[in-house]
């Protein structure tokens, strides 16, 4: 009998929804993924780098050209100057990130608080370290920060604080009054912040708020992000990490042994369009902001309630007013009888959220966001 290291981890609920999508032949609004293609210069790049014979192994760190490309990026939107040697590393997405990240710096005993609704891939790393995952709720129905709560939690004991701005799935945003409650919190601690920033190019009012805008806090850092999202192709499954050169450091030894280097042609694709077209992730607001309001315009018929969406390209809706049931049911429910699969909020908090409440991800096209809100409609 083998024993478990992860004994709350199943199927992920995307894997789950996704496959009762297929089973029923319903719309797949639950997993986060575009269902269009990436810019069409930047597949040719891709190509382009394959028949050059960039098919063998990329630097450990990631290409020089793409990360001179993320130190420009990052200097021109955030203010923060890099060094590309020692402070960016690529990595197989933001998930790699993530592990590596809490692996590299969190040990046996210690704690990390996460804000509910949290991404799922969060507790499983801290677990594997033998640490804790400490889990503050976040308030509903702005999906904003308790700092107080923030205060109470922190004992001898915290080694990392983990944010997502902006969050998934609820795309509220963090401030830059949050990140000056954060500073204030882990200032003369040895608590490190952990960014999860992998929506940040799809804000729709006003600059996102990067932690490497703070430098108090982007010197104690590390900050993920993705370009899968950015760039319409999650499945190349390409993303970055920023953090000093100390923390980098610690961050590549575990980085070189869980993937040691990333998809070689698609970051030098990414250097190239990055140059070449940057406008593209400066564009992307007001590309995802279209989608957002078509879709809202779309569901104003139903009797779904629609939270604010202030940032990714996720839209809450609550469906109080067709059922009272919680949202694992439901949304079981939904796919099986409605057609259209969605995503409950329980699988993202320590303790069911009492909420009625589903994310849906309208990062779709048209045709897909108009068949599933016919269905939504009839409901």
């Amino acid at each position: 009998m083998i024993e478990t290291k992860l004994p709350k981890v199943g199927t992920t609920i995307f894997s789950v929804m996704s496959q009762l999508a297929v089973q029923h032949q319903a719309v797949n609004l639950g997993q986060g993924f575009p269902d269009f293609e990436p810019p069409p210069e930047l597949r040719d790049a891709l190509t382009r780098a394959m028949n050059a014979g960039k098919n063998q192994y990329a630097p450990m760190h990631g290409t020089a050209g793409l990360r001179e490309q993320i130190a420009l990026k990052t200097e021109r939107l955030y203010g923060r100057k890099l060094d590309v040697d020692t402070d960016i590393t690529v990595t197989s997405g933001a998930t790699e990130a993530i592990f590596a990240a809490i692996a590299a710096t969190v040990r046996a005993g210690e704690e990390v608080i996460v804000f509910d609704p949290a991404y799922d891939c969060y507790e499983p790393a801290i677990e594997l370290q033998g640490a804790r995952a400490v889990h503050i709720p976040l308030t509903v129905p702005a999906f904003a920060i308790d700092w107080q709560r923030v205060r109470d939690a922190v004992t001898p004991k915290t080694r990392m604080i983990l944010i997502n701005t902006p969050h998934n799935p609820s795309g509220a945003v963090l401030s830059a009054a949050d990140l000056d409650e954060l500073a204030a919190i882990v200032r003369d601690t040895g608590i490190v912040v952990l960014s999860d920033e992998v929506y940040e190019h799809i804000v729709y009012d006003g600059a996102h708020e990067s932690v490497l805008r703070h430098p108090e806090l982007a010197e104690r850092s590390i900050v993920v992000s993705s370009f899968g999202k950015t760039y319409h192709c999650t499945g190349w499954k390409v993303g970055y990490a920023v953090a000093p050169a100390a923390l980098s450091a610690e961050f590549r030894k575990v980085h070189q042994y869980l993937t040691f280097c990333t998809f070689h042609p698609a970051q030098v694709a990414f250097a190239e369009f990055m140059a070449s077209t940057p406008q593209h992730y400066l564009e992307l607001p007001a590309f995802y902001r279209a989608k957002r309001d078509r879709f809202r315009a779309l569901l104003a018929p139903s009797r779904f309630k629609l939270l604010d969406v202030p940032g990714g390209y996720f839209q809450l809706v609550d469906y109080s007013a067709i059922r009272d049931e919680d949202d694992l049911a439901f949304s079981r429910w939904l796919v099986e009888q409605g057609g259209v699969a969605t995503i409950p909020l329980t699988p993202f908090c320590e303790r069911p959220p009492g909420t009625r409440l589903l994310r849906l991800c309208f990062a779709k096209s048209d045709a897909t966001m108009e068949a599933a809100a016919e269905r939504l409609c009839r409901l």
